[in-house]
């Protein structure tokens, strides 16, 4: 029994010892616990604290980099801005050109005395010239167009009335000559009004209009206009023009010319005033024009006329005390149909008091070239020149074409007879070939006649090459 007794409490003994090892065991286990929460705890307020660092920086970063968008978008817009500028300032500005260069084959006479020709055969570059145009806005634009002749040469006459008894000097400067040929500000509101001043082409002859190489057919422009006017005739003033349906007009008011330098050989044409530095204003001059249809682009038919008075503009304004009063009448055509072309122009002038005119430029010092004969009263001249263009039938853009040109300077003189050495004919035949819309290569020989008996026809051969573009 008691043995019984004694093997109960031992296994009493030993379940409550294993209890307490069983407890002491959480207790640990517990604590560990505890411990590891609040390791983990402090780490994710770290990570917290981490992400919130993060967080404010991806914010600052984020708030610069929008800073820094707005800054470029503000370049970018200033640079669109300036480019959007820059376009259109550059589409409303042109530049044009075209040019001539030439070689002819001609016989010449020494003077109004010889009767027997000399040939000579001469390369020219002719002309150069270059175009420039800004819109400043709808209804103001300007147009300057600068023409370098013969390689650009540069020869100016200056009056200096102190010098001595007054004297004219001539100015070298280069070995052609360089000139402003336009220079005008326009002001247009309607296509049917426009006004345009400073220094403009006067609508007086074809050339003024049809001076592009690819506008006329013969070689060089034609002889007739330049042995009767200043070719592509310019001066200062101020002029209306406008279209009103197919009808165009122009009325101006410009400088006049200058009766110093009117000679036989080709009437009006040398009074132009553009050899001299100054251009003298005390004679103004009225020059209009109207056209129906329009002879740039196709068939027109017009009228021109110019009136004004040539003795106020000389510098020895002491030596003619008569007025030398000039009208100038000029009547023009052009059919443009098809494959067929048919211009013509006739030119008709007058002069008062030419005897007066001949005797003060004779008596005036200085003066040079020296031509001081006959002055006509009475001028005229005229061309015809009819042209195909042989590709509506052939592959190759060439048109043939003849030409006629006629001129007298001294169609009536005041008094006396005139003679009929400057009374000249040429009548030609010849090609342009166009190896591309800009470029014309042409081709021309002809007849030169003189309306004296003594004087043999001579005959001349002409090659030349122009261009065109405009940007």
């Amino acid at each position: 029994m008691n043995s019984k007794i004694s093997l109960l409490a031992m296994t009493l003994a030993s379940v409550m010892g294993l209890g307490v090892v069983a407890n002491a065991n959480a207790a640990n286990e517990t604590d560990a616990l505890a411990k590891a929460i609040a390791k983990q705890e402090a780490e994710i307020a770290a990570l917290k604290q981490q992400l919130n660092l993060l967080t404010e920086q991806q914010k600052s970063q984020s708030a610069q980099q929008q800073v820094e968008r707005d800054a470029l978008m503000s370049k970018v817009e200033t640079v669109a801005s300036e480019v959007s500028t820059a376009q259109d300032r550059y589409s409303r500005f042109s530049f044009k050109s075209y040019g001539t260069s030439n070689y002819t084959s001609d016989e010449y006479f020494d003077n109004v005395q010889d009767t027997s020709p000399e040939r000579r055969n001469r390369f020219d570059l002719e002309r150069i010239v270059t175009e420039f145009g800004y819109q400043f806005t709808d209804e103001w634009s300007m147009e300057v167009e600068i023409e370098y002749e013969h390689g650009g040469t540069g020869t100016s006459l200056e009056y200096d009335g102190f010098d001595e008894f007054g004297e004219f000097e001539s100015e070298v400067e280069a070995g052609g000559e360089v000139i402003v040929e336009k220079a005008e500000i326009r002001y247009r509101p309607s296509k049917e009004f426009g006004v345009k001043f400073g220094n403009i082409h006067l609508p007086i002859g074809l050339t003024s209009t049809l001076h592009k190489p690819n506008q006329y057919l013969t070689v060089l422009r034609h002889k007739s206009e330049a042995a009767m006017l200043p070719a592509v005739w310019n001066e200062n003033g101020i002029g209306v023009y406008g279209e009103i349906s197919d009808f165009h007009y122009q009325a101006q008011v410009v400088s006049g010319l200058n009766s110093e330098y009117f000679r036989t050989y080709d009437w009006a044409a040398s009074g132009h005033q553009k050899r001299f530095e100054h251009v003298n204003g005390d004679d103004l001059a009225f020059a209009g024009r109207l056209d129906y249809g329009n002879f740039k682009t196709g068939s027109a038919v017009g009228v021109a006329y110019y009136y004004g008075n040539t003795s106020g503009n000389r510098h020895k304004s002491n030596k003619l005390d008569v007025d030398g009063a000039m009208s100038i009448v000029s009547v023009a055509g052009a059919f443009v149909e098809g494959p067929w072309i048919l211009r013509g122009q006739y030119l008709y002038g007058t002069l008062e008091n030419t005897d007066a005119i001949t005797q003060a430029n004779k008596t005036t010092p200085g003066l040079r070239p020296g031509n001081f004969a006959q002055l006509g009263s009475e001028s005229q001249s005229f061309f015809v020149e009819a042209g195909v263009k042989l590709d509506s039938w052939i592959n190759i853009p060439i048109t043939a074409f003849a030409n006629i040109d006629y001129s007298n300077p001294l169609m009536a003189v005041e008094t006396g007879a005139a003679t009929k050495r400057f009374e000249n004919t040429w009548s030609s035949v010849g090609i342009n070939y166009f190896p591309i819309p800009e470029i014309v290569i042409k081709a021309e020989g002809g007849i030169h006649q003189v309306a004296v008996a003594s004087i043999p026809d001579t005959n001349f051969f002409a090659l030349g090459v122009g261009y065109q573009f405009s940007l």
